[in-house]
């Protein structure tokens, strides 16, 4: 599952810093984007983990994020794929 938070970038290093600190969260894939690769403000975060570790990520940020709308979570999940598939063609150029 994953999740994706919008916060704004006063909020950012607090964000990190909530989520990190939590054993439980600490433990998915978390990615900070500024909102400007999708056209946006602020600040984007993707929580990819269990169901458990979304809900709770979710949950502790609610004071200071909230979840990104649809369109924003789909855009910004396509571009972080999009970046990992790049970083993986360019790795198989050296490696290959």
């Amino acid at each position: 599952m994953e999740v994706v938070l919008h916060v704004a970038s006063s909020n950012m290093n607090k964000l990190k810093e909530i989520l990190n600190k939590d054993d439980l969260v600490s433990r998915a894939s978390i990615i900070f984007k500024q909102g400007a690769v999708i056209d946006k403000s602020d600040y984007f975060c993707m929580i990819y983990g269990t169901d458990e570790q979304c809900s709770r990520a979710v949950e502790i940020s609610k004071d200071i994020a909230k979840e990104a709308d649809k369109k924003d979570a789909e855009s910004l999940v396509a571009k972080i794929k999009e970046e990992e598939e790049s970083a993986g063609a360019g790795l198989g150029g050296i490696f290959g």
